[in-house]
Formats: structure tokens, C-alpha cells, sequence
């Protein structure tokens, strides 16, 4: 993908603060600063995916919708609440699996190893 402000790329600018938190900052602080250091660069890494894989799920999740003829979540979760996808159940929650796995891999991918 292009990218319209050139390098660095704001996922590669993230990453390096993240790293630098890492590298020279933690081990230079007490133990409740390097817990909140810890609780930063998680932040940041979770906004560096978010970044990176964040667009392309954003089409995909809409792409699903549409196969429901819903336009976004709230139209679907009215349709759900009037009972209009009682005949469809199975595809609603193939649709909520796969949301809940785009999530975790921008949360914490850890969750999803076996």
C-alpha cells in the first residue's frame, strides 16, 4: 500500500517509541514505572496492529455485513433484536467469530495461539 506521508510510516514511528521505551527506558526505572512502561508498549504495539492490519478488516467486516444485507452493526444488531435473522443464525455467527477474531488480533494475538 502507498503511503501518502512517505517513511517513516506512522506503524514504523510507533514501533521505534515502543522499542525505545523497551531498550533504554525500562531497565532505567523502578518496578512501578516499568509496569507502566509495560502497560505503554502494549498500548502502542495494539495501535501499531491496529494500523497495519486495522484497514483491510475494516473491508472485510463490511463485506460481511453486506452478504447479510446490513449496512454496518447497528442495522444488524436491530435486525437481530426484531427477529429478522432468526433464518440466519448460522451466518450471524460466523459474522460475530470472525469480528471477535479481527479484535484479538489487534488486542492481544497471544490469545489466539493454541
Amino acid at each position: 500500500m502507498a503511503h501518502p506521508h512517505d517513511v517513516p510510516t506512522s506503524a514504523q514511528l510507533l514501533e521505534a517509541v515502543r522499542q525505545w521505551l523497551e531498550r533504554d527506558v525500562m531497565p532505567a526505572v523502578d518496578a512501578r514505572l516499568q509496569f507502566h512502561g509495560r502497560v505503554a508498549m502494549n498500548l502502542l504495539a495494539m495501535v501499531e496492529r491496529e494500523i497495519e492490519i486495522g484497514p483491510d478488516q475494516a473491508i472485510e467486516h463490511s463485506q460481511r455485513l453486506l452478504t447479510l444485507g446490513c449496512a454496518d452493526d447497528s442495522e444488524l444488531a436491530q435486525r437481530i433484536k426484531n427477529g429478522e435473522m432468526d433464518d440466519r443464525l448460522d451466518e450471524v455467527r460466523a459474522l460475530v467469530y470472525a469480528s471477535v477474531i479481527d479484535k484479538l488480533q489487534v488486542a492481544n494475538p497471544k490469545y489466539l495461539e493454541k
